[in-house]
């Protein structure tokens, strides 16, 4: 008995050709870097727009140099992705930090439980700070501030875990929501 593929997306999704020249042009882009075009690319196209603040913020977010590192970014990814229960981020952003933090583990280890993946105090901190406003945003006061400043992050790091929790947050949502599938080039990533 075969199993079907399932369709990328519940929602239509464009072919390239009936994309807008600037969303083809990034698409072909990372085809060409990457090998593949990740499906989160082509089932947000869906919605030009939205396609375009989406990826803008999150280069804005992902991209840019300062006290974390692009491991660290995807630490917090995969750790709140697993929580929200998003296996395309899981999947995907988990391939991207084996390939960061050079390390074929971390990715599963911090998927399945940060507390005892091989990560760092500081990095412990900011995973569980990413976990409290991922679950209790509300809750957040001056002592997580302050708990993320004994580990040497600034206010400006604490903006950066939040926002990238934040982002990821309505990524996970709209990739279940999608029933987005991670490509199949992501699971040997890095490994």
């Amino acid at each position: 008995m075969s199993i079907a593929t399932p369709a990328l997306s519940r929602f239509p999704v464009p072919s390239l050709s009936d994309m807008p020249d600037d969303i083809r042009e990034r698409i072909l882009a990372v085809q060409e870097k990457s090998g593949f075009i990740p499906n989160v690319f082509l089932v947000l196209s869906h919605r030009p727009e939205e396609f375009r603040a989406f990826f803008a913020y999150h280069d804005a977010l992902m991209e840019k140099h300062g006290n974390l590192t692009k491991a660290e970014r995807e630490m917090i990814v995969v750790a709140t992705s697993s929580l929200n229960q998003c296996q395309y981020c899981v999947v995907a952003h988990g391939a991207i930090l084996r390939i960061r933090a050079k390390n074929p583990l971390i990715a599963d280890q911090v998927a399945t439980n940060y507390r005892k993946a091989d990560l760092s105090d500081r990095q412990k901190a900011m995973i569980d700070f990413a976990i409290k406003v991922s679950t209790e945003a509300f809750r957040v006061d001056d002592t997580d501030l302050n708990s993320l400043k004994s580990h040497g992050f600034t206010e400006e790091d604490a903006w950066d875990i939040a926002a990238i929790t934040a982002f990821f947050g309505l990524s996970n949502r709209l990739a279940n929501v999608t029933s987005m599938r991670p490509n199949d080039e992501f699971y040997s990533m890095g490994r």
